[in-house]
């Protein structure tokens, strides 16, 4: 069996981060594929082969950025297995079918859903308080887990191929990506709690006000569990901030 040089998947890694740089409503990311497998395509078929083992990989393909490195290390896998005469369990397309769309599914639900408000809760509670590392904080929690997807899926799935779907299953992501939605909830809470009892604190007023904030959270919790969307989610948290903050700021009006 053909080994890659180290060079050659650092050269795919790369070229991987630019995915989406010619996503087209025809391919989708079909284009973005083929760019990143080229380096290996051209190492076990050469040029004159090239042309025609292209026609498996520039096709429709379509899956979240952040967990496509797991499926071309597979790929890459069984493309070596193939080139050294191996007869594969399954032909690389029908693996690209198989798992983009509920590797999409699932990064669309952690990455998108769950940890993207979940770090932006958390730098908004910084800025609240007046702290200008928020936004750095914000880049450093946004991108931290899904680098360490990016490499460690990229290089687990190399080394087991097919086999790599097991990687993912194991990390429970869809259980994951619940655990962060939760959280967001509970966080976005705490920054409406934080809101309110500041305003009052900044009137002199009595701080057990803040505890009109109290059904909002609530509610937010209620319809977590029930399956809303974080985004729907922020944004009635946002409204309910608000709403909590001058009411309690009306009721403080008639307090002596």
């Amino acid at each position: 069996m053909v080994k890659l040089s180290k060079l050659t998947l650092l050269h795919v890694w790369l070229r991987l981060l630019l995915l989406q740089g010619s996503w087209n409503f025809e391919r989708l990311q079909g284009g973005g594929w083929f760019y990143a497998m080229a380096p290996v395509l051209r190492v076990l078929y050469g040029e004159k082969e090239m042309q025609r083992i292209a026609r498996e990989h520039v096709g429709y393909f379509n899956t979240h950025p952040y967990l496509a490195p797991t499926v071309v290390g597979a790929v890459i896998r069984m493309e070596l297995e193939r080139a050294a005469g191996k007869e594969l369990e399954i032909g690389v397309p029908e693996f690209k079918e198989m798992v983009a769309s509920p590797y999409a599914a699932v990064g669309d639900a952690l990455f998108w859903g769950g940890l993207r408000p979940l770090a932006a809760g958390i730098a908004l509670l910084l800025a609240a308080k007046g702290l200008a590392v928020a936004p750095v904080v914000f880049l450093l929690l946004f991108n931290a887990l899904p680098l360490w997807f990016r490499i460690a899926g990229f290089l687990s799935a190399y080394e087991l191929g097919i086999q790599s779907v097991e990687f993912l299953q194991r990390r429970k992501l869809p259980d994951l990506a619940i655990r962060a939605k939760e959280a967001t909830v509970v966080l976005f809470g705490g920054v409406a709690a934080f809101m309110v009892f500041q305003l009052l604190d900044g009137k002199q007023k009595p701080l057990w006000l803040g505890l009109l904030a109290v059904p909002a959270v609530l509610l937010c919790g209620y319809l977590a569990r029930r399956g809303i969307s974080t985004l729907m989610l922020v944004l009635l948290s946002s409204g309910l901030i608000l709403i909590c903050s001058l009411f309690s700021a009306d009721v403080a009006v008639w307090l002596p």
